[in-house]
């Protein structure tokens, strides 16, 4: 029988680690010392399913097989029982924090208020048009109707033009809420940016305090069929490629929103203080999301400690910034609505805990991968030290920088292009479009969770350095402490 010489396909490990020996056979090895069947599922993630080198298990040579199975969920963490200990004595107390915080904070519910009638702050249902006719403009007086969106439109050029030109007489009927099956008449000029269609679902906005010809009228298109489908599909798409791991990762996800809507919105309206709240509710969507998506291990600890030092140098940062450059976080209709109705919320509090909760998802992935990066560099040479395995980790790092401050101002360059484009045209400088509290606000959101992405890589690779290669021959997790052996294989008792 011909001796099966093959590179190891996993690290090699110690005897009391469930048994296995992962060698690299020299020219002398035996047929049974040489064969370790390594199957690889996706990570590095060793489950032992193999008989023991000293053959305790009774078990002959033939059938005392090296499986390193490797499923989504990552590779064990090889930390000793002491780090183990070492990490919970942080991260527990931490969590009894947050979880406190969420019980002494937690709102009950959005405080209620007097509808103002203004912007988002209406009473909608829903509606359906149920036909639509062509008419002369000129007829229904379309210079001063509503322009279903469009009220630049009710004067001016546009007027005359609208006068001029056939529009749409849609009659709407309200499908919910008490006037149900009530229709009225919608006017729908050329130019408007949104024309009705015959059986189209539209949102109606409702006007108690008006004349009753004049209580409803559309002011957007139903759009939740699209919309649900492409979440479907997103779904789909996520569960399909991640299987397990996107499952979870979809679970996580509907947690941070509930986190969000049900604790962080309405604590900030009952009154809490915005950087507390964003704080608390984003270190327990940290905890849940990377738990959940990553598996309770030392390997996911890491990462969750790297990114809670990230978020309180964004949290120092933005606050100083913020004071520094006078930003009130009350530019525009909705902050002005917010501060209308809510007088007390501190506005640029509330513009601190935006740039908090907005650097997070994108410190999990940084964090995430950086500790998975030292993870794998382990695997494949334990012999490497912590400052080896930092320098090697870094450069990954350095690229994953690069990728993700792009890709984070280009996100937020994206946001406000309708903007950009506004100042453009007024053949604005750049010096005073960026010196516009506007603009100022996203270049300190930009720049504050760019530092913070940028620390993250250092901060979390020298803790995942650490904590990886503190393990030595002998430790209770069995990590693996030199590189695969060479020259002669060892022999499997029989």
């Amino acid at each position: 029988m011909t001796p099966s010489l093959q590179p190891p396909t996993e690290p090699t490990e110690t005897r009391g680690h469930n048994g296995h020996a992962h060698a690299n056979p020299g020219p002398s090895a035996r047929p049974s010392e040489g064969h370790a069947d390594g199957h690889s599922h996706g990570g590095s993630d060793a489950h032992s399913h193999g008989g023991s080198d000293s053959g305790s298990d009774g078990r002959p040579s033939g059938q005392s097989h090296g499986h390193g199975h490797s499923h989504g969920h990552g590779p064990a963490a090889p930390v000793s029982k002491h780090l183990r200990k070492v990490i919970a004595a942080v991260l527990i107390p931490f969590a009894v924090a947050v979880f406190v915080g969420m019980v002494v904070l937690w709102p009950g519910g959005a405080p209620g208020h007097e509808r103002t009638g203004v912007g988002f702050d209406r009473q909608t249902q829903q509606g359906v048009v149920a036909s639509i006719e062509q008419v002369d403009c000129a007829s229904v007086n379309a210079g001063q109707a509503a322009s279903s969106g469009n009220p630049a439109a009710s004067g001016g050029g546009a007027a005359q033009a609208a006068r001029r030109g056939e529009c749409k007489k849609a009659t709407v009927e309200v499908t919910s809420g008490p006037d149900k099956g009530r229709t009225f008449v919608e006017i729908v000029q050329p130019g408007a940016p949104r024309q009705l269609e015959d059986g189209q679902e539209v949102v109606v906005a409702y006007a108690p305090d008006a004349p009753r010809d004049l209580q409803y009228s559309v002011i957007d298109v139903n759009r939740k069929l699209p919309m649900a489908l492409l979440a479907g599909i997103f779904a789909v798409a996520v569960v399909a490629v991640g299987r397990m791991r996107g499952l979870f990762a979809l679970v996580a996800l509907v947690v941070s929103f509930g986190v969000l809507t049900l604790f962080i919105l309405p604590a900030i309206l009952q009154g809490s203080n915005p950087l507390v709240v964003a704080v608390v509710g984003a270190s327990a969507i940290m905890l849940i999301a990377l738990y959940m998506c990553h598996g309770l291990t030392a390997r996911t600890s890491v990462a969750v400690l790297g990114t809670l030092v990230s978020l309180l140098l964004i949290g120092l940062l933005g606050s100083g910034f913020i004071d520094w450059a006078f930003l009130s976080g009350n530019t525009d209709d909705n902050t002005g609505l917010i501060h209308g109705l809510y007088p007390d919320i501190d506005m640029s509090g509330l513009l601190l805990a935006g740039v908090i909760i907005g650097s997070l998802g994108v410190l999990d992935d940084v964090t995430v991968t950086q500790t998975s990066a030292v993870w794998e560099l382990h695997h494949a040479d334990p012999s490497m030290g912590p400052r080896a395995l930092y320098r090697a980790a870094i450069r990954i790092g350095r690229d994953h920088i690069a990728s993700v401050v792009n890709t984070l101002v280009l996100a937020y360059a994206g946001a406000a292009l309708p903007l950009l484009l506004l100042f453009s045209i007024a053949n604005s400088s750049m010096g005073s479009v960026a010196n516009s509290e506007l603009v100022a606000e996203e270049i300190v959101r930009t720049l504050v969770g760019s530092i913070g992405l940028v620390a993250s890589v250092p901060v979390t690779t020298a803790l995942a350095a650490l904590v990886v290669s503190a393990d030595r021959p002998g430790s209770p997790a069995g990590a693996p402490a030199a590189g695969p052996v060479r020259g002669r294989g060892r022999r499997r008792k029989r």
